[in-house]
Order: structure tokens, then C-alpha cells, then sequence
């Protein structure tokens, strides 16, 4: 078997990959879209079965650009949901709470004013 033709299949299973790759992204798209109706889905989702090729290149070229936008705030979502996730987990609080909660114990009396001042210079260092 020649060279020229291993790269050949190479080639043409790296354009089938990202052949499903695209249909799979069009599709999630599809169904993930809030504005379209459910009659425009199943259009969009007709086109796309039946004549596959050209109801992708369709669906990339009239609403691409919001395709990204889509795939942008999702991406965002995802990840403010995990930075939240993240800091109530690791349950963080910020150094003016925290010098906060060492005034208000050294005004009920339970720190003296040597160790507020010791834990204060730790915080803001």
C-alpha cells in the first residue's frame, strides 16, 4: 500500500471526524437555542436530517453568529457556577470580614488588644 494512500485515509477520516463533530455542535445548538420555536427546531432539525450537508451549511451561515454567542454565555454560565461552587466550598471569606470578626471579639472582650493586634498584622500581611 502506498504512502500517498495512508495519508489519503488519513485525511479523510480526519474530514468525517470533523464532519460529526460539526453535526453534533449544530445540533446541541438547535435544541439549546431559546429563540427559536418549537416549529422552528423541527424545521431546522428536518433540514438537517434530510439533506445533511447542505442544511448544516445553512444553519452555519444564517445563525453562526449567534451560534457563538450562544456557545460564549454558556461557557460563562459554567464557569461562574464553578467559581461559586469553588469559593463556597472552600469557604473563603474575604480579609476586611475577617478583621471584622476579630473587632468584634476584641470588643466582647474574649482577645485582648495584643492578640487583635498580632492577628491583625498576620491578615495584612
Amino acid at each position: 500500500m502506498p504512502i500517498l494512500h495512508i495519508f489519503w485515509s488519513i485525511f479523510l477520516i480526519f474530514l468525517l471526524v470533523a464532519w460529526i463533530w460539526t453535526l453534533i455542535s449544530v445540533v446541541s445548538d438547535i435544541f439549546a437555542s431559546e429563540d427559536l420555536s418549537g416549529m422552528g427546531k423541527g424545521l431546522w432539525m428536518l433540514g438537517v436530517i434530510v439533506v445533511p450537508w447542505l442544511g448544516v451549511l445553512l444553519y452555519l451561515v444564517l445563525r453562526g453568529d449567534s451560534m457563538a454567542a450562544r456557545a460564549k454565555k454558556a461557557a460563562e454560565e459554567i464557569q461562574a457556577a464553578q467559581k461559586a461552587y469553588i469559593r463556597d466550598a472552600a469557604g473563603t471569606v474575604s480579609t476586611a470580614d475577617e478583621l471584622a470578626k476579630l473587632a468584634d471579639l476584641r470588643d466582647k472582650g474574649v482577645i485582648s488588644e495584643e492578640e487583635f493586634s498580632a492577628q491583625k498584622a498576620k491578615l495584612l500581611a
